[in-house]
C-alpha cells in the first residue's frame, strides 16, 4: 500500500472515531442532565429528552458520512477493498484504551454500511465479531461503589444512608428516617434469619443512578460470603419540594420486569458501559446482554449484538423459520424461528382493504413508539434493513407467503434470502390464544391485565387503535403487552364521543341496521362500539364488566385525555402497589431499625 493510501485510511479512521466519539459525549451529557430533571420534576423535560436521545446516533452517522465524503471523496472510493480494510485495521489500534470499544465498532460498522458494498455473511469490512475486549477495562470513577455495614454504628441501615447522601440530591427527603428504617425492614425479610456477618460483607451500588420517567433507581447488590441479594432502591417525589424512598425490590421478577424489553430507556452516565452491563448480569444473568445494553440507552449496539447472538443460533440450530402462529395480521407477514423467542415482521405490499394506511405511516407509527414511554405495556423492536437469512431455512409455505404478500421486501440470491426491511420483536404468546387455552382463573388475570393495559397506554397518551385481542401478547411474567402499532394515535389526537341517540324512525331503523347516520370524523371514537368486539364471550364480558367498565365509556377515555392536555404526566409504577412502602409499612407502624439490619 502506497504511503498516501496509507496515510489516508488512518485519516479516515480517526474521522469515523471522531464522529463516535461526539456522539458518546453528546449521551454522557443528556444522561448527566437527567439528574437535574428528576430534582426539578421536569416530566415534560424527560420525554423530551427521550425523543431527542432517539435520533442522536442517526445524526451522528449522517454528519460522520458527509464530512468523509466531503474531505476524502469516500463515496468515490466504495470498491477500493485494500483502502476499506486497512481502515478498519488503523481504527482498531485507535480503540486499544478506549472507554467504549464495543459501541465504537457498532458506530464503524453503521458508517462503513453507508458507504461501500456489503457481503451480508462474510464482510471483511465491517467488525462481525468483537476485536476488543471490554471485561476488564476500567472506569474513573469506578463502575460502582462498595459499602462496609460493618464500618458504621448503624450496619446495613448506616449504609444505606451513605448510599443516598453519596447521590448529593439537591431536593432533600421529606422522612428520610423513617424510609431507611423501612429499607431496614425489607432487608431483614430478605435476608436469612440466622444471617451472619462475613468478613466479605458489604454493599455494591452501581455508581451512577438510574433515571426514567419520574422515577431514580439505586441498583446494586448485598453481599454476604458466597450468597448475593440484588436489589432496586427506588426513590420518587413526595411533592415538588421534597423525595421519598417510595420502595425497595428484591424479587427476581421485579427487578427483570423492571428492566423489561416492553420499558422505555433509562438515562445513565457510564464512562464504560461494558462495565455497567457486566453489574447487570450479575444480578440478572438470563437477561440478554442485547437487551440490557438498549435498557440503558444503547440500542444501537444492542441490535449489534442481536443479530451476532442470532448469527450464532442460526449456525448451533437446524429448525425452519416459518409462518408465526395466530391470526394473519392485514399490514404485516410475521414470521418466527420455533427455536429462537423472537418473531420477525415485514410490511406487506398490499394491506387488507379495511386498512387505510402505507408502509411510510407504519414505518412512522412504529418509531413513534421507539420515541415513547412504554410504560411497561409496548412491546420494543428492532429495526433492520437488508437482512440476510440462508434460503435452506426457510420454509416453502413461507418463503411462498412473503413473493405473495411482500415481494418488493424480498430478494433471493443462489443461497441467500435478503428482507429490505424488517421488525423483530420477543415472543409472546398471542392474548387471543392465551384465552382459548386459559382456565376460569388465567383468563380473568389475563382480562384484568388487559384492562390495566390499555388504562397505562392510555395515560401513557397512547390510544391504541385496533383493540382487538389478537393485537397483543402474554409475556413470560403473565404481563399483557401490546405490539401491533399501525393503527395507533395520541389520544390527544382522538375525539372520544358519545353515540348519539336517534331522533327520527329512519335514524332508529337505520342504527338498528348498524349503519351510520350520524357524522363521523376520522378521529371519531366511541367507546360503547367496543363491546361487540371484545366482549362477545359471556365470560369475558362477566370479567371485563367487573373490573374494568369504565373502559366502555366516553367519559373515561375524555377524562383521560384532557388530563394529558392539561400537561399532567401519569404516574405508572413498574411494580405493584403491594410493594410500596406506603402500603408495606404505613407512618404509624414504622418501627426502629435494628444495627444489625
Amino acid at each position: 500500500m502506497s504511503n498516501g493510501k496509507l496515510a489516508m485510511a488512518k485519516a479516515i479512521a480517526q474521522v469515523i472515531l471522531w464522529g463516535f466519539n461526539k456522539h458518546y459525549r453528546i449521551f454522557r451529557e443528556t444522561a448527566q442532565h437527567a439528574k437535574q430533571r428528576f430534582e426539578d420534576a421536569d416530566w415534560q423535560g424527560v420525554q423530551q429528552a427521550a425523543r431527542e436521545r432517539i435520533r442522536f446516533y442517526d445524526t451522528r452517522v449522517l454528519e460522520t458520512v458527509t464530512r468523509l465524503g466531503r474531505e476524502f471523496g469516500a463515496d468515490e472510493r466504495e470498491r477500493d477493498d485494500e483502502l476499506w480494510q486497512q481502515v478498519k485495521f488503523e481504527y482498531v489500534d485507535l480503540l486499544l484504551d478506549h472507554k467504549q470499544p464495543e459501541c465504537a465498532e457498532s458506530f464503524f460498522n453503521s458508517v462503513l454500511c453507508k458507504i461501500v458494498r456489503r457481503d451480508y455473511f462474510n464482510n471483511q469490512f465491517i467488525f462481525v465479531r468483537p476485536t476488543i475486549s471490554t471485561e476488564y477495562l476500567d472506569a474513573e470513577p469506578p463502575n460502582y461503589r462498595c459499602y462496609y455495614p460493618q464500618q458504621y454504628p448503624a450496619g446495613l441501615t448506616g449504609a444505606f444512608r451513605q448510599i443516598i447522601a453519596d447521590c448529593q440530591f439537591a431536593v432533600p427527603f421529606a422522612h428520610l428516617d423513617h424510609d431507611l428504617d423501612c429499607v431496614a425492614r425489607a432487608v431483614r425479610a430478605q435476608l436469612p434469619a440466622n444471617f451472619t456477618a462475613m468478613p466479605n460483607h458489604q454493599v455494591q451500588v452501581l455508581y451512577s443512578p438510574f433515571f426514567r420517567n419520574k422515577g431514580c433507581y439505586l441498583i446494586g447488590k448485598i453481599i454476604n460470603g458466597f450468597a448475593e441479594y440484588p436489589f432496586v432502591v427506588v426513590i420518587l417525589h413526595e411533592h415538588r419540594n421534597a423525595l421519598t424512598i417510595d420502595t425497595i425490590l428484591f424479587e427476581r421478577d421485579q427487578i427483570l420486569t423492571l428492566f423489561s424489553f416492553a420499558r422505555a430507556y433509562f438515562f445513565v452516565d457510564m464512562e464504560v458501559p461494558a462495565g455497567y452491563v457486566q453489574f447487570l448480569r450479575s444480578i440478572m444473568p438470563t437477561k440478554p446482554k442485547a437487551e440490557l445494553y438498549a435498557m440503558v440507552g444503547l440500542q444501537k449496539f444492542g441490535k449489534t449484538l442481536f443479530y451476532r447472538d442470532f448469527l450464532h443460533h442460526l449456525r448451533n440450530s437446524t429448525d425452519q423459520l416459518i409462518v408465526a402462529p395466530g391470526i394473519r395480521g392485514l399490514v404485516m407477514a410475521v414470521f418466527c424461528l420455533p427455536s429462537f423467542p423472537y418473531v420477525f415482521k415485514v410490511i406487506k405490499d398490499k394491506m387488507g382493504s379495511t386498512k387505510e394506511t402505507s408502509r411510510a405511516l407504519v414505518m412512522e407509527k412504529y418509531q413513534l413508539v421507539k420515541q415513547h414511554d412504554r410504560v411497561g405495556r409496548m412491546a420494543d423492536t428492532l429495526e433492520y434493513s437488508n437482512v440476510a437469512f440462508p434460503r435452506s431455512r426457510f420454509s416453502k409455505e413461507l418463503l411462498d407467503e412473503l413473493l405473495d404478500v411482500a415481494p418488493s421486501m424480498i430478494e433471493i440470491q443462489a443461497d441467500t434470502v435478503v428482507v429490505r426491511h424488517l421488525y423483530i420483536e420477543r415472543y409472546m404468546t398471542p392474548l387471543n390464544l392465551y384465552m382459548m387455552r386459559a382456565e376460569e382463573q388465567d383468563l380473568e388475570r389475563a382480562l384484568i391485565e388487559y384492562g390495566w393495559a390499555l388504562k397505562e397506554l392510555a395515560a401513557a397518551n397512547i390510544f391504541p387503535g385496533d383493540m382487538l385481542y389478537k393485537n397483543f401478547g402474554v409475556s413470560r411474567q403473565g404481563r399483557v403487552v401490546f405490539y401491533d402499532y399501525d393503527e395507533i394515535e395520541y389520544m390527544t389526537t382522538c375525539n372520544f364521543r358519545k353515540r348519539p341517540v336517534p331522533m327520527s324512525p329512519e335514524q332508529e331503523e337505520a342504527d338498528m341496521n348498524g349503519e351510520v347516520w350520524y357524522p363521523v370524523g376520522k378521529y371519531d371514537i366511541f367507546p360503547e362500539e367496543f363491546e361487540p368486539f371484545l366482549l362477545g364471550d359471556p365470560r369475558v364480558r362477566a370479567i371485563m364488566m367487573k373490573h374494568h367498565p369504565d373502559l366502555f365509556t366516553p367519559d373515561f377515555w375524555q377524562r383521560q385525555k384532557e388530563r394529558i392536555a392539561a400537561g399532567y404526566v401519569e404516574s405508572v409504577f413498574p411494580y405493584g402497589q403491594a410493594v410500596r412502602f406506603i402500603h408495606r409499612y404505613p407512618q404509624a407502624d414504622a418501627e426502629p431499625a435494628r444495627a444489625s439490619a
